[in-house]
Parts: structure tokens; sequence; C-alpha cells
């Protein structure tokens, strides 16, 4: 029987990050995975560049039944402090819009830094072991393949249930409702959106277009990026964002042409060009394709002197908020994270305890915590990860 200060479950970026606080504190930790490497979502993330934080993290970006819990850990490490260690070990960066880091050259040299940091910190890592049981006769057992490990603290960090073609399994979320910890239904999030029917004819033949939109689902808020027409619905940054917030059986809406007054664009038009087609004039302000395809649907006639003002204004209003119904989402394999996961309200926010289980810790993607798109999640992981690295105890 070994004997160690952690058992971490999970060798991704909440894992490692929680390995290499508890280590350089001189706990002995154990760090076990099924996959055969450490770090598969993080080397595929952000085209392969890793998106690894967000400078405009904040805990009004993350999606929870509770919404207040992130702060603690979100403002116990932030953004700069990984930032911090990003420089510490020479990588470049840089910023896209909105916030966005990522590395100049690969994901691997995250992937590179954490496992150096958890060398200096003395973390055992085993990959590709496959974990046959877990139990708690006093501290915390597991068996991976034949070895016997025993602490005082175990940490679930096995993520959650997207990109299934990664490795992803619900482990996590069993364990925690094995030790009676309640969990928030999961659903995929950050995801594309299918449709069905007329709107999907309309949509099928744009495939592959892509235009900047403001997305937006009632009162939650506004997301001015890419949306990218598919062969089954809608997908681009402006979709996956709207797509965490958006519920079944409901629409969302899409400004075509953020910024501007399309009401007023298209009553001039009929003044200024009274012989052009709807279509056409359309296409002064949309790219061709969808110009084509909205002016055959929502004008009837040849020219814009012949449409009454009520259609342009109805035709203007639908390209201020055009009101979209998805019948669902590509699922968990397309999508980049889960919302929901394990309840917050069990959890401590500052070390993500458990409040009932001495010991047992749940971070990053299986805690009930989605951040948006752009490195947030992965400043979420970091975040939960170092709190309960921080807090874990030496064996007595």
């Amino acid at each position: 029987m070994e004997h160690v200060d952690a058992i971490i479950l999970g060798a991704g970026a909440a894992g490692l990050m929680a390995a290499i606080a508890a280590g350089r504190r001189g706990r002995r930790v154990v760090v076990v995975d099924h996959a055969p490497q450490v770090g598969s979502k993080i080397l595929i993330s952000g085209g392969g560049r890793c998106n690894f934080t967000n400078t405009g993290t904040a805990a009004d970006r993350f999606l929870s039944a509770n919404p207040r819990f992130a702060r603690a850990a979100l403002h116990r490490y932030k953004p700069s402090d990984f930032l911090a260690l990003v420089e510490k070990h020479r990588i470049p960066w840089h910023e896209k819009t909105l916030g966005q880091l990522f590395c100049d050259n690969s994901a691997r040299d995250i992937v590179a830094m954490l496992l150096a940091e958890c060398q200096a910190a003395g973390v055992t890592i085993r990959t590709g072991v496959r974990v046959t049981e877990v139990s708690k006769p006093g501290r915390f057992r597991v068996v991976a393949n034949g070895r016997e490990t025993e602490a005082p603290a175990l940490v679930l960090a096995t993520g959650g249930l997207s990109i299934p073609k990664m490795g992803a399994t619900g482990f996590s979320l069993d364990l925690a409702r094995r030790f009676g910890l309640p969990v928030v239904e999961p659903r995929p999030g950050l995801v594309p959106l299918t449709f069905e029917g007329e709107m999907l004819e309309l949509m099928r033949p744009l495939s592959g277009l892509s235009l900047p939109a403001v997305a937006r689902f009632g009162k939650t808020p506004r997301f001015p990026e890419a949306v990218l027409f598919t062969h089954r619905g809608l997908s681009g940054p402006a979709i996956l964002q709207v797509s965490s917030y958006w519920q079944p059986g409901q629409a969302f809406s899409l400004d075509l042409l953020p910024g501007q007054d399309p009401v007023a664009l298209l009553l001039a038009r009929k003044q200024s060009r009274p012989r052009a087609e709807p279509r056409t004039v359309l296409g002064e302000f949309l790219p061709q394709r969808l110009a084509q395809a909205l002016g055959g649907a929502w004008f009837t006639g040849t020219e814009m002197a012949n449409q009454p003002d009520r259609a342009l204004r109805a035709a203007g209003e639908k390209l201020r908020a055009l009101p979209l119904a998805p019948s669902g989402t590509e699922g968990y394999a397309k999508a980049e994270v889960m919302l929901g996961g394990v309840d917050t309200a069990v959890l401590h926010p500052d070390t993500l305890q458990a409040r009932s289980v001495l010991g047992l810790f749940v971070v990053g993607e299986a805690v009930d915590v989605t951040g948006w798109l752009g490195g947030y999640n992965f400043q979420w992981a970091w975040a939960s990860g170092w709190c309960a690295g921080e807090a874990i105890l030496p064996a007595a």
C-alpha cells in the first residue's frame, strides 16, 4: 500500500494545477489519469495554441446555479497569476480580441510548463492507468492498475462530458454522487445549434458562410462575434456563447447589422434606389448568399419602389433581431464544455472541498461553474485547482 497526502484523479488543467499547488507546499501528491498523456484538451484548445486565460475574467462571465460561487477562487488566483507563470517559463504569448491570451507557438508549451512545475514540486504522475476502485474506509483508497494508494485527500478533476473522443467521461460526477454530493443536471455548453424544417432549408445552402453579428437570449448578455452557417444550423463564437444560455423550445435573436439601423437603411434605399431589387439592396450590407436567401424569403415583387413601408419596417426589425428557435444542439461531441456538474451548494468556495466529506475536493469542469468562450474555463480550472491544492493538509 502506497501512502501519500493527496490523490488527484485527472491530469488535465485543474488536476495538474492542484498538484502543483499542493506539491509546492511539500505535500506528497499522486496524479492518476486513464489517458495516455496529460492535458489532452489543453493540446487541442485554441486551434492548438491554447487560449489559456482571459484578462476580462469576472464571476459574472460564468454560469452556475449559484452565480456568486466562483468569485472566491477567481479572486484568489487571477489571470495575472497564471500569466506570471507563463512568463516565468518564457513562453511567448499574445492577446487577441476581447482579452483572450494565446501562446504564440503551441499549446504544448503550456503542457510542458505544467509538467516542469509538477516535476519541481515532486509530483508523481501516472497516465494510461485504469482506476478500478475508489473507496473511503477511513482515508481515501484508490486502486489503479492493481496498485493501491491511500491518502487523506482526494481531488476529483477528470473533467466533464464534453468531447468524448478525447476520453471525456462522467467519472467525477459518478464518484461525487457515490460520496453523496448532488449534481446539477449536465448538458452541452458552448455548442453549435441545430435547426429543422424551413429554417434549415434556408440555412443549408449558406453552409460555410460567416459574418459578424450579435447573438442574445432574452435578457442575458449580448455576444458581438462571428456567426457561421453549417449544414445543420449555426456555429461560430457568437452562437457558441449564446448556446450556454439558450433553453430548448425557446428562441434567441441575431442582430445581423450590429451598430446600424436597418429600418432606416431600407426606407432610405426605397427613395434612393427605387428600381433595385430588395435582395440587391440587402447585398450592400450582407454577404451576397445571405442577401439572396433573405430577399427571396422576405419580399414579394421585384423593385424597392413596390415594397410597402410596413414590409420594409418588418424586414428591418428582423435584421435587427432575427428570432431563431433551434431544434437542439450538436451535443457533447461538438460541445467545448459541460454545463452543470457538482452542486456548488455542497462545496466550500475558498477551497472547493466538500462540506460533508472531509478531504474530498472537486475542481474544474466537474463543478457547476461554466465560463464563456475565450479562456474563461481555463482560468476557472487554474483557479479552482490552485485553491484545492492550497487547502490539502499533510497526512497525520
